[in-house]
């Protein structure tokens, strides 16, 4: 059992500026966690619902990258992952407990053959303006990214 866990999955645990739930290591439950973001930034002021918002979509897109891959690589029989939003920066966590499966994106150049993995990291790091890997203890690791919070007249 996930001794980090203190939500049930699906719930959120929310604040004014952070956003945490954990979701088993499922397409179901990580297109549950991606929901539950969604709301919880539509929710905060500055965050608009509509979809035509660039930095709405980014952060989905973020959010849908990372909640999947803990989903397919991450998973462990019994653990959960987890996925954390800070709002300062906005930052996006997901935790899964396969340490020992870091991500590596596919170089451009093999983007394009047949293969099922790796592109959406080319995904994630061209739309972040950071991202990276933490090991997580006791076992486990962190991928995370970061989306700059920009003015709406300047768009820095």
């Amino acid at each position: 059992m996930n001794q980090e866990t203190v939500t049930a999955p699906g719930e959120p645990t929310v604040g004014t500026a952070h956003f945490r739930t954990t979701f088993p290591t499922t397409a179901h439950g990580a297109h549950t966690a991606r929901h539950a973001a969604e709301r919880w930034l539509a929710a905060q002021q500055g965050w608009p619902e509509s979809a035509d918002d660039d930095r709405t979509a980014t952060a989905s897109l973020l959010i849908a990258e990372l909640t999947a891959n803990a989903a397919l690589h991450g998973r462990v029989r019994g653990r959960n992952a987890r996925l954390a939003l800070t709002l300062a920066t906005l930052r996006i966590e997901v935790t899964d407990a396969r340490g020992e499966r870091l991500p590596a994106p596919t170089p451009a150049a093999d983007a394009d053959g047949g293969g099922e993995s790796g592109r959406g990291l080319l995904l994630v790091a061209s739309l972040a303006d950071a991202w990276g890997c933490e090991p997580h203890h006791p076992g486990g690791k962190t991928v995370w990214a970061e989306c700059a919070r920009r003015t709406a007249r300047t768009g820095r």
